[in-house]
């Protein structure tokens, strides 16, 4: 029977949503710099989707992998799909940054020369610098079609040549020739700064500079033209179950090495070059020309967040700094502030500090019998890592789990742990067929009159990584809370392997208890409808596909619940269906990624709010350990209901999704002006300094 719900396609509504973060670099009241900033974001999260997303489907239209999900002939329709819209996107990208950024940035006394001819007074420099800083560090390969090429790696700018040789007739087979030059921009860097014009600053691509010289690089020969080209790669590895800790580790490391040499997904090139000069690149490389990407003249956009600011007095709006919260500083002590009330922070608004100070209390409390906390991505040099080893160092029993099948981060997983492991902190690794997506933190601890003791919970949306805090918008509770703390105690059982099928009375955790509570939640919803009451969800997350829950929602719209979504990637449910008319989809893209996961159900006016790590996809519902806790103290209740209403209100940042993707801008039309992310900033900076 035909299923009589309709989703958006996963993928196709991902890239809806990078094509709203290319639309930050198209607003005018933005300063230059982080319109420059979103660029390169964009051009990022494109290159991971291609070496993830793209690189899947291509395995399976090539009939390589196999996937329940779909069939090869699905498969490369989509890939098709993507293509077509990555190149319309790419239209409007060109347009944005040519005459937008460009002309913003030489109103702003910035020249960025875009091709290889300069002003005149930049001729020798540009010369010398060729000659001195990168000439020496250029290494032309030749191409043929009947010759092994040079390896192309990963995401790595290449130039290639094309060339006629003196004194030889066309009909020469010597006569033509290609060559192919990496770019040495891990040795110079990819802008240039130039000497300084009056008041004019200016500056240049290090590809377009040695395009000015090329001709140095090969006497003998006129040089016909020159294009950038790169590859994208594979990089999604598979990590399968493994027998024992070493055999998982010795498998982590091996597979690593392997993502540089992945199959290759992607063949950007520069779409002003020639087609037969791109023939020739395609039968040399071999590459299926279902990987042809056309690209911008200047491929690799997302290094635009290096791009150099000669112009000092061209600043970035200042972003909120992160507060810390008067009544820690009043009472001191993070236990002593949680003994008496629940305490939910939010980051970055409030500082990531917070949560390190909290850890280092339980180093130093002679009542602390162990730490135990999850690790998904820790920062380089973390804070957080570094006072887990000072815990240790001060005979404190600690215990982390660390995923190492956190995709990118592997490598930087496997080097801590390794590094707590000799420093005699226990660790805990992955799970079979699963990834431990939770952030949690439990300090369990002992009562020295023998009573019950008071351990301490912490239960975020977001990593413990001090880096990303500053980043992310995402919101962390701490809480003694003995119902909690059981709970979180026996969630941290479980991943040692000492229960099997563990009850929780008061968490949500993905795999146990969380979607038959979720229904039981949305069914009260519905219930409360029926009786003519107000049936109310918002539903706040990064992404929403699993369709067993996108139909629930339908369900529950059908019968009269009013649902808001504020969704900032992929959201596979269709608004503005008969199914789907009570439904508003939310994306808000700012200053900070929305990364919070708050989940509000109306509950006939006693509304029950919950936070933590899962979205609703599929992954993070069936495939992985996520932990969510309700919100049970009434202040911070009405705090998290006025941030949601506060980003529902958004009128500067916030836009509709459509049904047909498109994202609709919240126009103000009256009222007050709200830039929810800086409006809630304010919020919580009145009341950390009225104390209410």
């Amino acid at each position: 029977m035909e299923n009589k719900y309709h989703y958006f396609k996963r993928d196709i509504s991902w890239l809806s949503f990078n094509y709203r973060v290319l639309l930050e670099a198209d607003d005018d009241r933005l300063p230059v710099y982080e319109r420059i900033n979103f660029i390169s974001i964009y051009s990022s999260n494109l290159e991971e989707f291609y070496k993830i997303r793209v690189a899947d489907h291509k395995a399976v239209a090539s009939g390589v992998t196999q996937s329940d999900e779909e069939t090869v002939q699905s498969a490369a329709k989509l890939v098709e799909e993507i293509n077509q819209e990555v190149n319309r996107q790419l239209e409007d990208r060109v347009r944005i940054y040519e005459h937008k950024i460009l002309p913003a940035l030489r109103k702003n006394h910035i020249i960025f020369y875009q091709s290889r001819n300069v002003e005149p007074f930049h001729q020798e420099f540009v010369r010398n610098f060729f000659r001195e800083e990168i000439f020496p560090f250029l290494q032309p390969v030749p191409v043929g079609k009947d010759q092994v090429v040079s390896f192309l790696r990963d995401n790595r700018l290449y130039l290639a040549v094309r060339l006629f040789m003196h004194n030889t007739s066309e009909n020469d087979p010597e006569h033509v020739q290609y060559f192919v030059m990496k770019l040495p921009y891990s040795k110079v860097p990819r802008f240039i700064e130039l000497p300084k014009q009056g008041n004019d600053y200016y500056l240049m691509f290090i590809e377009d500079i040695i395009k000015a010289n090329i001709g140095l690089i090969f006497p003998g020969y006129d040089v016909d033209c020159s294009y950038c080209i790169k590859i994208s790669r594979d990089a999604d590895i598979l990590i399968e179950d493994a027998t024992s800790t070493a055999d998982l580790v010795e498998q982590v490391k091996k597979k690593i090495k392997k993502r540089k040499i992945g199959a290759v997904c992607r063949f950007v090139y520069d779409r002003f070059m020639p087609q037969d000069f791109l023939d020739f690149l395609v039968d040399a490389f071999q590459v299926n020309r279902g990987e042809l990407v056309p690209g911008d003249k200047h491929l690799n956009l997302e290094d635009l967040h290096r791009l150099p600011n000669p112009n000092k007095a061209l600043r970035w709006r200042e972003k909120p700094k992160p507060m810390k919260l008067n009544c820690l500083d009043e009472k001191e002590s993070v236990f002593n502030y949680v003994q008496q009330k629940d305490l939910l922070l939010y980051y970055p608004y409030h500082s990531f500090e917070h949560f390190t100070h909290f850890l280092y209390e339980a180093v130093h409390d002679p009542q602390t019998q162990e730490i135990m906390v999850t690790q998904y991505r820790v920062a380089e040099n973390s804070a957080v890592i570094n006072t887990l080893l000072a815990a240790a160092q001060n005979g404190k029993k600690v215990t982390v789990f660390v995923e190492l099948k956190a995709r990118f981060d592997e490598e930087n997983n496997l080097a801590t742990a390794e590094m707590m492991k000799s420093a005699g902190i226990r660790i805990l690794y992955s799970l079979p067929g699963l990834k431990v997506h939770a952030k949690v933190a439990l300090i369990r601890r002992k009562n020295p009159t023998g009573g019950k003791s008071c351990d301490f919970a912490y239960i975020g949306t977001g990593n413990f990584n001090e880096k990303t805090a500053t980043l992310y918008a995402d919101c962390g509770l701490f809480t003694c809370n003995p119902k909690i703390t059981k709970d979180l105690y026996n969630l941290f059982r479980t991943l040692q392997g000492k229960k099997e099928n563990p009850k929780f009375s008061t968490l949500l955790v993905a795999r146990f208890n969380l979607i038959p509570e979720l229904n039981r939640l949305i069914d009260h919803e519905i219930e409360l409808a029926e009786k003519g009451r107000e049936g109310r969800i918002i539903l706040k997350m990064n992404g929403l596909q699993d369709s067993h829950m996108i139909d629930r929602l339908y369900e529950a719209s059908q019968r009269g619940v009013k649902i808001d979504l504020i969704v900032r990637g992929i959201c596979c449910l269709i608004p503005g269906q008969t199914y789907s008319r009570n439904i508003r989809i939310t994306r808000i893209v700012d200053s900070f990624l929305e990364h919070a996961r708050v989940w509000y159900f109306g509950n006939d006016g006693n509304p029950k709010i919950f936070c933590g790590s899962p979205d609703w996809m599929r992954r993070n519902l069936y495939r992985r350990i996520e932990a969510i806790t309700p919100i049970l103290d009434p202040d911070l209740k009405k705090e998290m209901t006025d941030m949601l209403d506060i980003q529902l209100s958004d009128n500067q940042k916030a836009c509709f999704v459509d049904d047909k993707l498109r994202n609709v801008f919240k126009h103000k039309t009256k009222g007050e002006s709200v830039r929810a992310q800086y409006t809630f900033y304010n919020y919580l900076k009145n009341k950390n300094e009225t104390g209410l």
